[in-house]
């Protein structure tokens, strides 16, 4: 029933959302996460079952990547500017961050570039500050754990900031530890 439900979905479930359908513990939904995981990486299948934070995915299987775009006659979605770039590092790296923070970091305007990887989905208003004018808070999806190839934003390389005070050279760190899954 679980890969029936996943399949079905298409998006991430969380697995307490799971629990309910299913009248089962998460313990349980785990463990059949887990068979199923187990399954589909020790035979030849084109999918895999991901875990995303609190939520699980069925996906297509990462080397099969090229086959399925060609089936599908899609085109390779246009690689990130290094403004994008550096707005996602800036965002997975010290989320929830709100856009002036990122521009702060940045030094430049970059109402453009959150705009557009919120339209792309890989980073999402996440709430509120609370002082004066109420900006909103970014951070990043589970469609940019999945386009970096992680399952958790803890498994991002460790940013060693003490190293240099130069906002800059720790930017372009954070910058060369996101590698996109396709490259």
């Amino acid at each position: 029933m679980l890969e029936g439900i996943l399949f079905a979905s298409g998006d991430p479930m969380p697995v307490s959302r799971i629990c309910a359908l299913l009248g089962a513990t998460q313990e349980e939904v785990l463990t059949a996460a887990g068979r199923l995981a187990d399954m589909y990486s020790f035979e030849v299948r084109g999918i895999r079952l991901i875990k995303l934070e609190d939520s699980l995915q069925l996906v297509s299987a990462p080397e099969l990547s090229d086959i399925i775009r060609r089936a599908l006659e899609t085109r390779k979605a246009p690689k990130l500017s290094q403004a994008a770039l550096e707005v996602l590092a800036i965002t997975a790296y010290y989320q929830p961050v709100t856009r002036v923070y990122i521009e702060k970091v940045r030094g430049v305007d970059s109402s453009y570039t959150v705009g557009m990887l919120t339209e792309r989905g890989l980073i999402e208003e996440c709430g509120r500050l609370d002082v004066p004018g109420r900006p909103a808070l970014f951070k990043t999806t589970d469609a940019f754990l999945r386009s970096f190839g992680i399952s958790s934003i803890d498994d991002l390389p460790p940013l060693i900031i003490g190293e240099t005070d130069d906002a800059q050279v720790n930017l372009e760190k954070a910058i060369e530890s996101l590698k996109p899954a396709e490259d």
